[in-house]
């Protein structure tokens, strides 16, 4: 640990106090509010590696490996006032100071995780859990015990079983309504883009064979000509919308839970990526009440176009350090890889002839997304086949050249999962944002290969060649489409592995990053994306204290036993000075 010892530096502070102003000066005699001291620092302050990895001359690391540079911090009134040493930082102690001791924990700028879901992850605590879940018989025993507690006709709602994964096998409702008989039953997928009814679903919802399926969705059929119970795409919407929408007071409940879940979970800020009406409300709500436990900054669904306009008339929020922020709208123009609803260029190598969905066929509004960017909105971009990437690319590049000030607004491609080699170069020419997930990388390596070939797999979750291209990137989980654990988000993005450490020496390892690409993908460079670079995102007086304090050290365990961050637990959350969560 390449620190000055306590006795050390408080001689230094000592030997120049005769030539410096006295630290309490900027405190008074209450002293700072709060100071973390023999702490593991990474200020982050030094620069961005080099496309290639290569780390600025000035990271704190040497032949040993890295180390922290500095090992305190003092806080006031919601901003960094002191970094450095723990016997200065202590001149900052008054009669109002809360001193920590964190015993050589690990203290990083508050992360961020840049596309969530978090109304879905707060209901995601309260439905069946079919995360992780492999067979249809699990699925239904998990379903069948909560419709035991369920009072008779009361809708049972699950989420979570992987439509990429069940893909050449997936459920219909025979089975399903055998064992559920007396509530309707609805089953949204991992990333919903499939749904799995039974028949009193199917009853409640009125849908028939002879129900209009939205252009871009499929409902599957049985050997009866019936509907089955299994819809994709954009026929999602015919079962989901059967269900009665929470009461806002259930709704502002699942925002808190799911806010307060990233805050123990080390999130100092969210991007809340397609929020409608009543998202807005409820988030509305928990600002005017000042009960947001972390920063959230929310992209307006296209897909709710009243909302939308609403906001167009207004403009986007200019209060950027607000704890809600709205100044994006988030579009969707192409399905999911796993359903095989994403737009590639070349016909699926698992489904001949076919070659997914987008643009209007999806729901899509290039006009009114227009309008938006014109009024000066940044708008995020769903996109997952090369395809689909392509056509969002060429969309942005038409409208920067019809309304050239639209440019400089940061715009962004969510996911950015399958890319044509000859792409990767005009998101950095087009300066639009990569928003991607290390964890869906990992998750889908098991059948993506399937879906796409060898040859395009090698422009599918590319992290290197979107670095090597001047791409910027931010990092997330999607959630609850994939687990947010910041641990398993640093590893995977690290090592291209799962959380049993396989494939040996990783899948497609030459698009993985390095330490400090996968901190800054998680704190300063999505600080950039919601252009909050010059007040967090980096440990320095002056900044937000958004911080996050942590059990190992991700910068060691990258070169030493990557697998060991996987056992790393969050010990601190702090919000604007404030801990939200304390271990």
């Amino acid at each position: 640990m390449k620190t000055v010892s306590p006795l050390v530096a408080l001689v230094l502070v000592l030997l120049s106090s005769s030539c410096s102003r006295d630290p309490r000066e900027q405190t008074g005699a209450e002293g700072a509010d709060l100071i973390l001291v023999n702490a593991r620092v990474y200020t982050m302050s030094w620069d961005d590696p080099q496309a290639d990895g290569t780390l600025d001359n000035k990271a704190p690391r040497n032949e040993s490996g890295w180390y922290p540079d500095a090992d305190a911090i003092a806080t006031k009134g919601g901003d960094i006032i002191f970094v450095g040493s723990t016997a200065e930082a202590m001149t900052l102690r008054g009669e109002g100071s809360r001193v920590i001791d964190l015993a050589g924990a690990t203290v990083l700028p508050g992360l961020v995780d840049s596309h969530t879901h978090v109304f879905e992850l707060g209901a995601l605590l309260e439905r069946v859990n079919l995360v992780d879940v492999e067979t249809e018989e699990e699925a239904i025993r998990r379903v069948v015990e909560r419709a035991k507690e369920t009072p008779k006709g009361e809708w049972v709602i699950g989420q979570g079983w992987d439509e990429g994964a069940w893909a050449n096998h997936y459920p219909d409702k025979v089975l399903l309504s055998e064992a559920v008989p007396d509530h309707p039953v609805f089953l949204a997928s991992l990333h919903s883009f499939a749904g799995w009814a039974n028949q009193l679903a199917l009853d409640k919802a009125a849908i028939t064979a002879d129900t209009e399926i939205p252009v871009g969705g499929e409902m599957r059929l049985g050997s009866d000509g019936k509907p089955n119970g299994l819809f994709l795409n954009r026929a999602v919407a015919l079962i989901r919308n059967a269900v009665p929408p929470p009461s806002q007071e259930v709704r502002a409940k699942q925002l808190l839970t799911g806010l307060q879940r990233m805050a123990q979970d080390g999130y100092t800020a969210v991007h809340d990526a397609g929020d409608d009406a009543g998202m807005m409300r409820a988030l509305e709500q928990l600002e005017a009440e000042n009960r947001l436990p972390v920063r959230v900054y929310a992209m307006l669904s296209l897909r709710d176009e009243d909302l939308v306009r609403r906001w167009i008339d207004k403009g986007p929020d200019t209060d950027n350090d607000s704890m809600l922020v709205t100044r994006t709208v988030k579009a969707y123009y192409d399905g999911a890889l796993g359903s095989r609803g994403a737009r590639l260029l070349y016909d699926y190598s698992d489904q001949p002839g076919h070659r997914g969905i987008s643009g209007e066929g999806y729901g899509f509004n290039q006009a009114l997304m227009a309008a938006a960017m014109k009024q000066g909105f940044q708008v995020a971009i769903h996109a997952i086949g090369d395809a689909g990437n392509r056509e969002s690319l060429d969309i942005l590049a038409a409208i920067f050249e019809d309304a050239p000030a639209t440019r400089k607004n940061r715009h962004r491609i969510e996911h950015a999962q399958v890319v044509n080699p000859d792409d990767f170069a005009r998101f950095g020419e087009l300066g639009i944002i990569a928003s991607m997930e290390p964890p869906h990388a990992v998750e889908d390596k098991t059948w993506a290969e399937d879906r796409l070939g060898a040859e395009r797999t090698l422009g599918a979750y590319a992290w290197r060649s979107m670095r090597k291209s001047d791409v910027r990137l931010t990092f997330n989980a999607d959630n609850p489409g994939s687990d947010h654990n910041i641990f398993y988000g640093l590893h995977a993005a690290i090592t291209r592995q799962d959380k049993n450490s396989e494939p040996e020496g990783g899948w497609y390892a030459q698009e993985s990053v390095n330490a400090d690409e996968a901190v800054r993908a998680y704190t300063s460079w999505s600080a950039y994306a919601s252009f909050r670079e010059d007040v967090s995102g980096i440990i320095e007086a002056g900044r937000w204290a958004d911080l996050t304090v942590m059990d190992v050290d991700p910068f060691v365990l990258a070169d030493d036993i990557p697998a060991d961050m996987l056992h790393g637990r969050i010990l601190l959350t702090i919000v604007n000075g404030n801990i939200v969560y304390e271990r």
